[in-house]
């Protein structure tokens, strides 16, 4: 039993290094995406500005304490140029309180800041509203502008 919690300590160690050494954007965005699914929320903030990361942890674990995550899958990444990203993700979540699985899809803006990518907004682009993510702004740029369903399109 110490053995495994030793490696899974070394394996979330590794990963919170490999973030400050210059990740991919593809592995940025699953460390962020994973973190977030799995409440590790310290793993997921290494991603977001720096400026932003207390705020960042402490609404995700208030939220947290309802919301749940089931999976999220990376539909689709498109590179702007080589410092600026938007991720297409799909998530499907519920409440507790509730017990209804809902699906949401959303658009996150990524830069790259020295040899590190960081996930610089967030917001629904498709499917249910979702606690803790921003309502677009008028149609959402890149990946083929797409308007948000109405709720009798959901």
């Amino acid at each position: 039993m110490r053995a495994i919690w030793f490696v899974m300590v070394l394996a979330a160690l590794a990963g919170c290094a490999s973030a400050k050494t210059g990740d991919t954007l593809a592995d940025s965005v699953r460390q962020y995406n994973d973190g977030v699914r799995w409440e590790r929320f310290p793993v997921a903030a290494v991603h977001v500005p720096p400026k932003e990361r207390a705020t960042f942890i402490e609404q995700a674990d208030d939220r947290a304490h309802d919301l749940k995550i089931t999976e999220y899958d990376v539909l689709r990444i498109d590179s702007k140029s080589d410092r600026e990203a938007t991720v297409q993700i799909k998530m499907s979540w519920y409440r507790e309180s509730e017990g209804l699985l809902r699906e949401t899809q959303s658009l996150q803006s990524w830069e790259k800041h020295g040899k590190t990518w960081w996930m610089v907004d967030e917001a629904r682009f498709k499917g249910q509203e979702m606690p803790g993510l921003e309502e677009p702004v008028g149609s959402p740029v890149g990946l083929g502008a797409q308007e948000p369903l109405s709720k009798t399109q959901e």
